[in-house]
């Protein structure tokens, strides 16, 4: 086996892992936090937040493995970082 087809063989099996997990994160439901949620969580894959930059509370969201290696997501309000000078 020549190097092109080992290199094509190792893309073709990282994109179906990509392919993989992201039908495993559009399958799962959002929890919503709220004080007191416990949280299992083993590993964090992801962070997002609200694409525009805001000075206040914006909405996140976390997609963890918890103990059991099963994708959660999970919907939290922060401090958004688009606050400039401010503490």
């Amino acid at each position: 086996m020549n190097t092109k087809a080992i290199y094509a063989a190792c893309l073709f099996a990282a994109l179906n892992l990509c392919t993989l997990s992201a039908r495993a994160e559009a399958s799962v439901t959002a929890h919503t936090y709220n004080y007191g949620t416990h949280l299992d969580i083993k590993r964090v894959v992801s962070m997002s937040q609200d694409a525009t930059p805001a000075c206040g509370v914006v909405n996140a969201r976390m997609t963890y493995l918890d103990s059991h290696d099963t994708t959660q997501v999970l919907d939290y309000l922060k401090f958004g970082d688009g606050c400039i000078g401010d503490n």
